[in-house]
């Protein structure tokens, strides 16, 4: 399971915040990601909870998971808790930005 995992994960580094430019993970968005033989499950956040944005983010999640799945059924969370700040990104993409 941790190969699907570091591939799901892999396939997150790929979703793109429009609007900063980086990408959910060194963002940290992600709060939490699971992953068995059935399901990925996803938890994660915005930069804000009234992001106008939010749906749209959460399907491009959703659709990077499904890709890396392998017909898994995946699930997508939106949490507020802890809500987000800047000092959750990463440090290189911190510098990149």
């Amino acid at each position: 399971m941790e190969h699907a995992k570091q591939l799901a994960l892999a396939s997150l580094s790929n979703v793109v915040d429009p609007e900063v430019g980086l990408d959910i993970v060194s963002m940290g968005l992600v709060y939490g990601l699971e992953v068995d033989a059935n399901r990925i499950r996803l938890k994660m956040t915005l930069t804000a909870p009234g992001c106008p944005l939010g749906a749209a983010m959460a399907e491009m999640a959703a659709g990077a998971l499904r890709a890396a799945g392998q017909d898994r059924t995946v699930e997508v969370e939106m949490v507020w808790a802890p809500p987000w700040s800047p000092e959750m990104i990463s440090p290189d993409a911190a510098e990149r930005l």
